[in-house]
């Protein structure tokens, strides 16, 4: 199996400076256990001459092929290309930024090789401040209690595939892909290894909360109809308070004191809450209708504008 040909599919952005480090760890890895591969490196729109160094790379190295995207779609779709593009027996994912240790993937295709279909990074330890760490640990939990998929817990995109599984994968049409939670929908032998999440080696994250945030509304509704079912429960429980409500007043006036037309604080309070659960209600419908309506339209996940030569 070693004398088949390992897909690293790493999706690029704003990393220009730490592409070289990472290419030498990677490649010292693979060269070391003695493994036929390729990099197949996506340049997501970055704006600090990535692609440039790819290109220098590519001349460097014959195991390094890069795609340029023609503006920046985001990490998925990026992982989309790059899975699209790959040719291995076996693919792996790995970002960008070093955090996750190429020194691991040696040891998901050795897991691989054992008969697994898939082998995942398990984040056990990060290196981000108490924020972050909060965030993610909210987004995770969250995730597991939403989705009706079981998705391991801090596991993100770093992995190792076979072709099967990533042929599989491709299969799914989503404008706006969740890939860990795809990988983890489709089933097979899939076997998790838990590693220390390094310190960011050079730059800042491409991930904003704002795409944190998205992030996670793309997972759950993908997976989960849950968030729907909470806002027909939440409606279900404002029109029970509201005829309760209704019977006591009714009952107040009847056998305690005359009815009082005022009122203002209760009207302003009952219309308020209902008025909420109706905003609440709508917005929920409404992501849902929206990537409906991407999936819907057939538009490429991405477009890819540049891509290297093959001939070095």
């Amino acid at each position: 199996m070693k004398n088949q040909l390992h897909s690293i599919v790493v999706p690029v952005y704003q990393s220009r400076d730490i592409l070289k480090v990472l290419v030498d760890r990677v490649s010292k890895v693979m060269n070391d256990a003695g493994l036929t591969f390729e990099m197949v490196l996506v340049d997501d729109g970055s704006q600090d001459g990535s692609f440039e160094k790819i290109k220098q790379l590519v001349a460097l190295h014959k195991f390094i092929r890069g795609f340029k995207l023609s503006r920046n779609f985001g990490q998925q779709q990026a992982l989309v290309i790059g899975l699209r593009e790959s040719r291995g027996d076996f693919v792996a994912i790995i970002d960008d930024d070093l955090q996750d240790p190429p020194e691991m993937l040696s040891k998901f295709f050795q897991i691989l090789y054992e008969g697994a279909d898939v082998a995942y990074g398990v984040r056990k330890g990060r290196k981000e401040g108490f924020i972050k760490k909060f965030l993610y640990a909210a987004f995770y939990k969250t995730l597991s209690l939403f989705t009706n998929v079981e998705m391991p817990l801090h596991a993100g995109d770093f992995c190792a595939m076979r072709r099967r599984v990533v042929d599989i994968m491709l299969q799914f049409q989503e404008a706006n892909p969740f890939l860990r939670g795809i990988r983890a929908w489709i089933g097979f032998k899939q076997v998790g290894i838990e590693y220390e999440r390094a310190v960011r080696n050079k730059g800042k994250s491409g991930y904003t909360l704002r795409k944190y945030f998205n992030f996670a509304i793309t997972g759950m509704i993908m997976f989960s109809y849950l968030p729907l079912r909470i806002t027909t429960f939440m409606g279900i429980l404002a029109t029970a308070i509201s005829t309760l409500y209704l019977v006591v007043i009714i009952l107040v006036w009847l056998f305690i004191i005359p009815f009082k037309v005022p009122g203002y604080l209760s009207l302003v309070v009952i219309i308020t809450f209902l008025g909420g659960v109706q905003l609440i209600s709508i917005g929920v419908i409404g992501e849902y209708i929206a990537r409906l309506g991407d999936n819907v339209r057939k538009w490429p996940v991405a477009i890819v504008a540049e891509e290297t030569s093959e001939d070095k």
